[in-house]
Parts: C-alpha cells; sequence; structure tokens
C-alpha cells in the first residue's frame, strides 16, 4: 500500500476525496491525501474528513514509509469508505507563506553571504533559521531584510521539479543545511525553484510566487554558537 501524496504536486488543494485503505484504532490511512504530514521544520496540516453526515476531525497527519497516517478524533470511518479531506486553509496558506520566505531568506543569505543553514523551524507566518554566521550585527540583519523583501516585491515564479536522486547528489547546491538531511531511502528527489533566486531539494509547500509572501520583518537575530546565529522572521500582510 502506499498514499498518494498530492500536495507534492499542488500545494493548493483545499479539499480532495479519497478512499479509506486501513484503520487501527483512530488512525486512518488513506490512499491519496492532500494533508502534509509534516517535516523539514514545517508542521503537519489539520483539517477534518468528511463522509455522508459525519465529520471526524484530523489532529495530527504524520509520514509512516510510504503511508500517510492521519490522527482523528472518535470513531474512524470503516475502510473502503470514500470521504472527503478538508484541510484548514487558514492554517496550510500561512504556512506556506512561512515556508517560502525562509526560502527567500535562505537564498539571499548563500547568494550574498555564503553562508549555509545549520537548523530551522516555523508555525505559522513565523520562522527561525540558523546560518554559518561567525558575527551579526544589526546593520546586516537591516541589509538582509531589505533585500529579502526586494525579492518578495520581484514576483519571482516557483517551480517544482522531481529529480532521480543520483542526479540531485550531483549538484550540492540542492542541500543548504550543513549536514544533508534527505532519507537514504528517497530515491527521486523534489526540488523547489524561486525563479532567478534559489533553488532547494524540498518536500514542503509553497506558494506559487514570492509576492503571495507578503513582506518578511527580521523580527530578532541571536548567537547559537561560535558559528551559528539565528535569524528569526514574521510574515506580514
Amino acid at each position: 500500500m502506499e498514499t498518494r501524496q498530492l500536495y507534492q504536486t499542488d500545494s493548493y488543494l483545499k479539499t480532495f476525496d479519497a478512499a479509506v485503505i486501513a484503520i487501527n484504532g483512530s488512525i486512518v490511512t488513506l490512499e491519496a491525501t492532500a494533508f502534509f504530514p509534516g517535516g523539514g521544520g514545517q508542521p503537519h496540516d489539520v483539517g477534518r474528513l468528511l463522509a455522508g453526515e459525519r465529520a471526524w476531525q484530523v489532529a495530527k497527519v504524520w509520514r509512516d514509509g510510504p503511508l500517510i497516517r492521519h490522527g482523528v478524533e472518535g470513531e474512524p470511518p470503516p475502510v473502503e469508505v470514500a470521504v472527503r479531506g478538508e484541510l484548514d486553509w487558514a492554517r496550510r496558506y500561512s504556512l506556506m507563506r512561512t515556508h517560502t520566505a525562509l526560502h527567500i531568506l535562505c537564498g539571499v543569505v548563500w547568494r550574498d553571504y555564503g553562508a549555509k543553514v545549520t537548523g530551522g523551524n516555523m508555525e505559522p507566518l513565523r520562522g527561525r533559521m540558523d546560518f554559518e554566521f561567525e558575527t551579526l550585527r544589526g546593520e546586516l540583519i537591516q541589509e538582509i531584510e531589505a533585500k529579502i523583501n526586494a525579492e518578495v516585491a520581484a514576483v519571482r515564479p516557483i517551480h517544482l521539479s522531481f529529480m532521480p536522486r543520483a542526479e540531485a547528489d550531483r549538484h550540492p547546491d540542492l542541500i543548504r543545511t550543513k549536514v544533508n538531511l534527505l532519507p537514504p531511502e528517497i530515491t527521486m528527489v523534489r526540488a523547489v525553484a524561486i525563479e532567478g533566486l534559489d533553488v532547494q531539494a524540498d518536500g514542503g509547500t509553497h506558494v506559487a510566487n514570492t509576492r503571495e509572501v507578503g513582506r518578511i520583518r527580521i523580527v530578532d537575530y541571536k548567537s547559537k554558537g561560535k558559528i551559528n546565529k539565528r535569524i528569526e522572521i514574521a510574515v506580514e500582510d
């Protein structure tokens, strides 16, 4: 069994139809899903499943090998029942904007300062990235903020592509983290490209162009070690 990951090719799916292929307690496995299971610093989606007059809140989503599991509240729908999935779209879209904002930040820092990423995380409209900077001053932070918002204003399109793992391994710049975090079992690598700025291996969800992100504000920066500096951002309308 395998769950088709609809979010991999269309981040804008708000609803979808799929059959239940397995249940285990309150855990539902679908043959296809638009719920993102979390990963790469992006939290999992939430929402609900619908069948007839019944509705189940989806409180947790996670990857289990080739399957995507959905933790629901209450007795789950039976196997083979067709359900409609509905994402909490406001939350998902906020995460898409935030994730793309972090890629813009990463692309600018890599392009202009050559610093790799040592960590990162996000929540809706807020996120942080750690970089290999020895020093980070207020003047540099102001410079970086101006540059990332210039990329937002440039309305750069964002494209998805897939390539065999062997091909991706020949392009080390696809991995911007200090350590390659791609699991060895991944044979096809998904790349997210911000046209004219950045391309990275990434499995998360993104907006279609940089303008959708909105204004990016650097709200804090701090040292997390000798050559490890943290930049925290907020995304605004």
